[in-house]
């Protein structure tokens, strides 16, 4: 063995030593001198205590914080309810911004879709009335419509369910309201991109909803005019286009065979006053004929 294993060695059993010396702890009174207390230590003694009492300390203090509104007081703890609230109010705010985010997508491609080009702002109201007196309007509801509004009205009286389909999207068992009386001069074609049908009549008849919903555009496009649209049901739309007026706005409740719309000849497609009038199931253009006598 070296000298300094041996160094080492004995500077340890010195330590040792000195850990395992006894001390006596004496408390006495200052005048009398007379011994109160009596405690025999030792350094190992001592050092033991003293880490229960830190381990003790630590325990006890975590334990505050963690469990008891005194972390607080604590500078750098914020309020568990108040860090709750903040982020209940983050994800509201936001999945509110992508509803409006979805329903700005869904409003953009509608127009894209219904008008070809993009919506003219701050040129024209969307509720036109400057050409149009309502004195002149022609509200010419015939005996037939009033009696099929009349069933419309009763049969969904007491029903409240959402306007069906057939599973496979059909149309077959609808009851549509006819927008407008008159001549058929354009009929529908997809083949050739004419996506409705084109009905003459008089000027300044007033253009009625083929059921009930609600307005999910009313504008202006270059080549349509002025556009109304309305959504019957999550898959069903109908479109009204080439108007003089309008007479709803984007978000109202309409129910069949209320006036939306004034006929007109407004856009570039057109030659004369008439509806031009769609009818969209599914996503897919149909034939308004099939289900609505004009």
């Amino acid at each position: 063995m070296d000298f300094s294993s041996l160094e080492n060695k004995k500077r340890w059993q010195r330590l040792m030593e000195k850990m395992r010396t006894k001390y006596r702890l004496v408390i006495m009174n200052h005048d009398t001198y007379e011994q109160k207390i009596s405690i025999r230590l030792t350094r190992w003694n001592v050092f033991i205590i003293l880490g229960a009492i830190s381990i003790i300390l630590i325990f006890v203090t975590s334990y505050l914080i963690a469990f008891t509104p005194l972390r607080e007081y604590i500078p750098g703890y914020a309020s568990v309810n108040l860090s709750r609230e903040v982020y209940e109010l983050q994800l509201r705010s936001d999945s509110i911004e992508r509803e409006i985010e979805a329903r700005d997508l869904m409003l953009n491609n509608i127009r894209s879709l219904f008008t070809g080009t993009p919506i003219v702002t701050g040129l024209k109201d969307t509720v036109h009335t400057a050409a149009v007196s309502y004195k002149d309007i022609r509200d010419s509801r015939s005996s037939e419509d009033s009696a099929l509004r009349k069933l419309v009205e009763q049969s969904d009286k007491f029903s409240l369910r959402p306007m069906a389909t057939t599973p496979n999207g059909s149309l077959a068992s609808l009851s549509l309201f006819s927008p407008v009386k008159g001549v058929v001069v354009a009929k529908f074609n997809a083949a050739t991109g004419h996506y409705g049908i084109d009905i003459a009549t008089a000027k300044n008849e007033s253009v009625k909803a083929a059921r009930d919903g609600s307005v999910i555009f009313a504008g202006w496009s270059v080549e349509a005019g002025y556009v109304i649209i309305i959504q019957h049901t999550v898959n069903q739309l109908t479109v009204y286009k080439h108007n003089s007026a309008l007479l709803k706005k984007q978000g109202d409740l309409v129910k069949a065979g209320d006036p939306v719309a004034i006929v007109g000849n407004s856009g570039e497609y057109t030659s004369g006053p008439h509806l031009h009038f769609e009818l969209w199931n599914n996503g897919a253009p149909v034939d308004p004929e099939q289900f609505i006598q004009f």
